[in-house]
């Protein structure tokens, strides 16, 4: 529902931060549905402060009268893509890693699960679109999740239809595509698909029509992550899979719990999972991206991230914002 611009913020004694400018789509900026939905991802956003989160900055109008969120710049790559980079190179993932990142997006959803609202009211906001694109990877090594623009929280009224069905189709849970309302329970069946892919190298939810893949989400059709790797321990095997069962009931009481699980399991490794080794698999990853360019079902083509960085690629210039 909108276009993300890099760009720079200015100040006094020649002071330069990159930052991210997201603003609403042209052609849905009269629709007061989708300005709504915008502004409601900046109420909501601005009012979740955690490492993990990716922080908005400012919220204003151009001059042509569309919104734009300011938010925090996040140098690079994405769990899809850093999970690509190793497809390229016919690696697997490193399951430490993904246990570790696992873990950080977990921790960003424990502190939107427990937000509070201005009077400490406990005011929680659910992610519902928890995928590999708004999970990102900085080269600090530091994880953080994007895009809480569907997220809800549990003090405002509904801005779409309540039978709308949001965000990616394959990374929603069974009860949502029944109409339920989203929980704690449904934040984490997304973070066990993202860890269910990263981990297999492969989509969980494949189909040939929409109607299909619904189908399978519907049913949690979930193959055993042993049919793709041999190196896991059963102790992670079974935490992803128990997050993706398909009673709300039977899955994580809470994303905290879910985090001492993943860490209890990282103990057992003499493995690192420091920011720094994290940081250096990002490195490699954008290496290994720059060499090859893959493709996979309903993604025609990975982005070459280092052509989308230079000039040549001719961005597009942002309207100026408003003086008021």
């Amino acid at each position: 529902m909108a276009e993300v611009f890099r760009a720079t913020t200015h100040g006094v004694a020649g002071f330069r931060r990159p930052v991210a400018v997201k603003r609403i789509l042209d052609e849905l900026s009269e629709d007061p549905k989708f300005v709504a939905m915008f502004v409601e991802e900046a109420r909501v956003t601005a009012a979740l402060q955690h490492p993990n989160i990716v922080g908005i900055h400012d919220f204003d109008r151009d001059e042509d009268g569309a919104y734009f969120l300011v938010m925090e710049w996040v140098d690079g790559l994405n769990l899809f893509e850093w999970r690509m980079a190793h497809k390229a190179a016919a690696a697997r993932t490193p399951w430490h890693l993904v246990a570790a990142i696992g873990i950080e997006i977990l921790k960003a959803l424990n502190a939107a699960h427990g937000n509070r609202n201005d009077e400490g009211e406990l005011s929680p906001v659910y992610h519902r679109d928890v995928t590999p694109q708004n999970i990102l990877l900085g080269t600090n090594g530091v994880v953080r999740l994007a895009d809480f623009g569907l997220a809800r929280a549990m003090d405002r009224a509904r801005i779409t239809q309540p039978e709308m069905v949001k965000g990616k189709l394959g990374y929603i849970a069974p009860e949502m595509t029944q109409g339920a309302d989203p929980t704690v329970q449904t934040d984490l069946f997304g973070v066990g698909i993202v860890m269910w892919e990263a981990l297999a190298g492969r989509k969980l939810f494949l189909g040939e029509s929409p109607l299909e893949i619904l189908e399978q989400v519907r049913d949690a059709r979930v193959p055993p992550l042993t049919e793709y790797r041999d190196d896991l321990p059963q102790s992670l095997t079974d935490a992803v899979h128990r997050a993706l069962r398909k009673e709300p009931e039977r899955r994580y009481s809470s994303a905290r719990s879910m985090v001492r699980a993943l860490a209890n399991i990282l103990r057992m490794t003499p493995e690192s999972t420091s920011n720094d080794v994290i940081a250096r698999s990002i490195a490699e990853a954008r290496q290994r991206l720059r060499r090859a360019v893959t493709d996979e079902h309903e993604v025609t083509a990975l982005l070459d991230i280092e052509r989308l960085r230079t000039v040549d690629a001719a961005p597009r210039e942002m309207p100026r914002a408003s003086a008021e």
